[in-house]
């Protein structure tokens, strides 16, 4: 159960409703007006929750759990226990997220609070139903869409557009960008620094003037302490969609695509082209001036060098397609064994 001091829980439901919720089809004797009050992990829920298989390392989990009610793949139905009724769905990770939404969904503020001790420029435009904490400093003809979450010590500079409903984290900082509605920018997140840019003279380095914007789409989230800088002319672009995990940096004129996926501590180097759905693994790289195309899939640690065509799944350093990385990985076993033998 998530502990009440942080998270609010909204239940009890009703399973008919949970079920309705997520196109989802109860299990024979199952009883509709069962009341489900939380959600929980197959080996630490009760009758009283609701829980969850999506993969079949956890089928022994699933066969003895305690669960009242649990979301499955129909082929995994005959291994329910006794007790347990069922929310069938070929998607149970989906409906056990929508699901958990329901029970702990996200703060609703339905008047504005703006505290005494943040500081707002006189031209800025702040919608309705904003929370503006402690400590926050919003600039010069910054807009604030409605409905929209500062949190302390968030730094907005001046010009500065943010979409509705839109998050932005404590202590973030926000310069030359445009927002749009949705966005989670978590704790910490830098967004439209300069760009690594210079040029390297024997008699000292020479800062190139970063004159582009970071452009980030709607839904878009930003995990804790990552960077994205701003173009240098054109701007950099991150799509409608795309999760952005924490410690990840991004440079200057990437041009990123919807709902793909960054996972941490991995970086874009700049003027790189991510396509549509890429994914890039913890600690992979993307070097500068290369591009992606859709649903591109990098393993992590990988290091891409050059462009990588729709589809692949690449892995190595440098990255190569997957198959040959591991047909490489058994070359070097067998050569490792004939030395030892």
């Amino acid at each position: 159960m998530a502990d009440p001091h942080f998270f609010h829980n909204a239940g009890p439901f009703r399973l008919s409703e949970l079920c309705d919720l997520v196109g989802g089809i109860l299990s024979e004797g199952a009883n509709p007006n069962l009341l489900i009050h939380d959600v929980a992990s197959l080996e630490a829920s009760d009758h009283t929750q609701v829980s969850f298989l999506d993969n079949k390392k956890y089928l022994s989990d699933f066969e003895i759990t305690k669960a009242g009610v649990c979301i499955v793949d129909p082929k995994f139905s005959s291994k329910k226990p006794n007790n347990t009724a069922l929310i069938l769905t070929s998607k149970p990770y989906k409906a056990y997220a929508l699901i958990a939404q329901k029970f702990y969904p996200k703060p609703q503020h339905n008047t504005s609070s703006i505290h005494v001790s943040a500081v707002i420029d006189d031209c800025a435009q702040i919608g309705d139903k904003c929370h503006i904490s402690a400590g926050v400093y919003i600039g010069k003809n910054v807009v604030i869409g409605d409905g929209c979450v500062i949190e302390p010590n968030a730094v907005i500079g001046d010009g500065v557009k943010v979409g509705s409903n839109t998050l932005l984290g404590a202590n973030s900082s926000l310069e030359y960008c445009l927002l749009g509605d949705n966005c989670q920018i978590h704790a910490g997140v830098r967004i439209g620094n300069r760009g690594f840019g210079f040029a390297m003279e024997p008699d000292g380095y020479i800062d190139v003037p970063q004159l582009g914007r970071v452009i980030i789409g709607n839904d878009v989230e930003v995990g804790a302490n990552s960077c994205i800088d701003r173009g240098a002319g054109p701007d950099t672009i991150i799509g409608d969609g795309t999760k952005i995990d924490n410690l990840v940096q991004i440079g200057h004129n990437v041009k990123m695509g919807k709902q793909c996926v960054v996972v941490a501590q991995s970086g874009i180097a700049g003027s790189a082209t991510l396509d549509d759905y890429v994914v890039m693994g913890a600690q992979s790289g993307v070097a500068g001036h290369i591009s992606m195309g859709a649903g591109v899939q990098i393993a992590g640690r990988a290091a891409v060098i050059k462009d990588v065509e729709a589809g692949q799944v690449v892995a190595g350093t440098p990255a190569m397609p997957i198959k040959d990385f591991f047909r490489l990985v058994a070359m070097w076993k067998k050569q490792l064994n004939t030395k030892k033998g």
